[in-house]
């Protein structure tokens, strides 16, 4: 994968992760309306960012789920104290890594590691991480490689 085409994924999972953020302070009624409006309002043209939009809609789509695997392994933290940032973060890497076969989970999990780098603060770092790589040692698929 060329740098410009994996800074632009990175871009996207930004994006991905402010939608996600802004989500759980405000859900808009209409999922696909607030979509569009906030990646209207992104640097980029739109189309850009159809990456991000896929992921939006994946993870919210998939929430309950993925929340429940936030809880099994974020032990000894309550759901609702878990910052909304590394929530996001977490949300849409472990999205990727149960529901994206294209993506392989160590990406995702780097990804999210980079992300909490950028967004976050290094304790946010080593929890994400933490419960990500507990996670991956859970996972049915192989950790290097997509599955087409």
């Amino acid at each position: 994968m060329s740098q410009s085409k994996k800074s632009q994924r990175r871009e996207n999972r930004l994006a991905t992760v402010q939608f996600l953020y802004s989500y759980e302070f405000n859900p808009p009624e209409v999922l696909a309306d607030g979509i569009a409006t906030f990646f209207s309002n992104q640097e980029q043209p739109r189309e850009y960012y159809q990456f991000a939009e896929e992921l939006v809609f994946g993870v919210i789509e998939e929430l309950s789920t993925i929340d429940e695997e936030i809880q099994k392994y974020a032990t000894n933290w309550k759901f609702d104290r878990i910052a909304k940032v590394d929530l996001s973060i977490l949300r849409l890497a472990i999205y990727e890594m149960l529901f994206r076969m294209d993506i392989p989970p160590i990406v995702s999990i780097d990804e999210g590691i980079e992300l909490s780098k950028i967004l976050s603060n290094l304790d946010s770092k080593r929890f994400i991480n933490g419960i990500l790589d507990k996670m991956k040692g859970n996972l049915n698929r192989p950790l290097r490689q997509a599955i087409d």
